[in-house]
């Protein structure tokens, strides 16, 4: 029998940093990112190291030690967890003699991997040619073009020029197709903010749940896996909520620790939903033993993409697992495969848009059901009764709705209609600070 099933290739991983303690929840991180991207992962060499070598990183004794493995298990890579420079990496593949990469590239790998849309394969594209641009080597000078003749003595053009220009000229084509492509998501964006429904964003370290937690809140039927970057795509799905106002939820790609600052900037127009958000929901994995760290790498990320002011739920998804966390003291706990702790992430939805709303006091005509519909499909709707002469409704709605709201009542004026606002009360200024 033949097998046709595709070898996959062997990977070693090799971890060098301050803190030993820290190498064992790297390592793993690492495996699991190395699994995604299709490796098989057979071993694991780990040095502490006060001054990386400029050379190899890691001492000379540990590289003695590793080309020993490397050859012994026949391994297709070495991966380090932690960036290389192009002189590193030179070095380590002339005397390992196979592949070597460092966690930023193999991340950019499972990101060109896992693109499906075209605005994902652009970025990704553009990511890793960014990545690639200041670790071009002048591994091709001999194939200099030399010309003969007066005026074109001396080596010419070398091939490492040669590359960094093409490299250059594909990276701002790529910029040129992304600007295209967010402009079309402005346009698009601008008419969703025309039906005023406030935007929920889900962010986390990856594989945190967070799809899993928005197929559990909309029906939706998005892929989840237990993997990492298993959703690299934004998508957006309406919530409605317990009192009848509708949301807009956005999942988002998970963030990691270590994430290649290319990735981010090449990603910054697909992220722009979170900094216009009304609200984001932080979804954390209760069961992770490193909770702390991961969370502090997300809201580092938020801070970069300038999103860190904006108001924030803490969800301690998979509240279902043995070894998750205890009852959180702040936040939410939730579980997405089970349902627990959803009606109270809906109900502390509501409370925090509620705490920013406006309450506005109308009188329109007893014939008006246009605005009336409106008011109750886009806001809470605290009393609508009739009187003789108009129809008197409450309600309160988030600042973008009520800004809407006026502006319809301001066009049927101008057209000799008769609704009018005859009180407008924002929220007190302390809402906020009461909730927090």
């Amino acid at each position: 029998m033949i097998s046709t099933e595709a070898r996959r290739e062997l990977a070693i991983l090799v971890w060098s940093g301050t803190d030993h303690r820290e190498s064992e929840e790297s390592l793993a991180e690492l495996s699991m990112l190395a699994d995604t991207a299709g490796l098989e992962v057979i071993s694991a060499l780990r040095q502490e190291v006060k001054r990386p070598s400029p050379s190899t990183r890691i001492g000379s004794g540990k590289v003695e030690e590793l080309a020993e493995e490397v050859r012994d298990r026949c391994a297709d890579v070495v991966i380090f967890d932690d960036p290389l420079t192009p002189a590193q990496r030179r070095n380590l593949e002339k005397t390992l003699d196979t592949k070597v990469i460092d966690r930023s590239q193999l991340i950019l790998d499972i990101f060109a991997l896992r693109a499906a849309t075209r605005a994902g394969k652009l970025q990704v594209e553009l990511a890793q040619l960014e990545y690639l641009l200041p670790r071009l080597t002048r591994q091709w000078t001999h194939l200099s073009r030399i010309r003969g003749g007066v005026g074109t003595r001396g080596p010419g053009e070398t091939q490492l020029e040669s590359d960094r220009r093409e490299v250059g000229r594909k990276i701002s084509k790529l910029k040129e197709r992304l600007a295209d492509i967010d402009r079309t998501r402005r346009l698009n964006r601008r008419e969703r903010e025309a039906v005023p429904y406030p935007t929920i964003s889900l962010v986390g370290y990856t594989n945190a749940g967070k799809s899993s937690l928005m197929n559990r809140l909309t029906g939706a039927r998005m892929y989840v896996a237990d993997q990492l970057f298993a959703t690299l795509e934004s998508t957006v799905r309406a919530l409605d909520l317990p009192r009848g106002a509708r949301v807009m939820l956005v999942d988002t790609v998970g963030f990691i620790s270590k994430l290649p600052h290319e990735l981010v900037e090449a990603f910054k127009g697909t992220l722009e939903q979170v900094v216009e958000s009304d609200l984001i929901l932080h979804v954390v994995d209760s069961a992770d033993p490193e909770l702390v760290a991961r969370i502090e790498v997300v809201e580092s990320i938020l801070e970069e993409l300038g999103a860190a002011s904006i108001e924030t739920v803490l969800v301690h998804n998979k509240s279902d697992l043995e070894n998750s966390a205890s009852a959180p003291r702040e936040g939410v706990s939730t579980s997405a495969r089970t349902g627990a702790g959803c009606d109270a992430l809906l109900a502390a939805i509501e409370e925090r848009l509620g705490a920013r709303a406006e309450e506005i006091h109308l009188e329109l005509s007893h014939e008006d059901g246009r605005v009336r519909a409106w008011l109750h499909e886009h806001g809470h709707v605290i009393s609508d009764c009739e009187d003789r002469d108009c129809r008197r409704i409450v309600a309160r709605l988030k600042p973008r709705a009520a800004g809407r709201l006026k502006q319809m009542i301001a066009q049927a004026s101008n057209n000799g209609t008769s609704p009018r606002i005859i009180a407008s009360a924002p929220p007190p200024a302390d809402a906020e600070e009461e909730l927090t």
